[in-house]
């Protein structure tokens, strides 16, 4: 495998993933993902040395990329959110070079319908890697035996929605303000291992 493939922007990757064919022994999707510039990236699940980077991110999101009040605001409130889901839930972040930007997480993980939030940093914004991200705790929810996830979205936010439906997330009735949606694992294939390249072009 070449480890030093061409990045768009003159910097180089750490693989090149039209070599790369898979094996038995892969986790239910590829930690290496190719974002839509070229950049190689690596999804993965969170581990306790990621909690500084994670932490990072989040301190420096900006208020006005909330959506319905999440990520909170405030070293202390951001401390509290993410001891919660690290604690409850089952959690990813895609990492580009020394840097997290971006986070999936489901909670509770005991539930069989548990619940999905992501967040991307606003800088890496429009590289595919939320709908990645996605795709990594989809494969997991569904090879841990869940029924389905559900997602809570802003009725405005019509492009994450519109991410959702490609994932195959349908809107389901709510009694809240938000607009609800679930995936049911018995109704769509789910995507898991196999070569980046595929991955990254689904």
């Amino acid at each position: 495998m070449d480890v030093t493939a061409e990045r768009g922007d003159g910097d180089t990757t750490l693989w090149d993933p039209s070599q790369c064919a898979g094996t038995p022994y892969c986790p239910p999707r590829c930690p290496r993902f190719v974002d839509k510039h070229g950049a190689g990236l690596v999804v993965r699940t969170y581990v306790s040395d990621d909690w500084e980077r994670l932490r990072e991110m989040y301190l420096s999101y900006g208020t006005e990329h909330q959506s319905l009040g999440l990520p909170p605001t405030g070293a202390t409130r951001i401390d509290e959110w993410l001891e919660g889901l690290v604690e409850r839930g089952r959690n990813y972040v895609a990492v580009d070079g020394d840097e997290v930007v971006g986070h999936v997480t489901y909670a509770p993980r005991d539930d069989p319908e548990p619940e999905l939030a992501v967040f991307v940093h606003p800088d890496s914004h429009d590289r595919g890697i939320g709908t990645e991200l996605c795709r990594h705790v989809v494969a997991d929810a569904e090879s841990n035996g869940h029924d389905a996830l559900v997602l809570h979205v802003a009725p405005e936010n019509r492009r994450a929605i519109h991410v959702y439906l490609g994932l195959g997330f349908e809107v389901v009735p709510s009694e809240s303000s938000e607009t609800k949606m679930r995936l049911s694992f018995d109704a769509v294939d789910i995507p898991t291992t196999g070569p980046p390249a595929d991955a990254s072009r689904e």
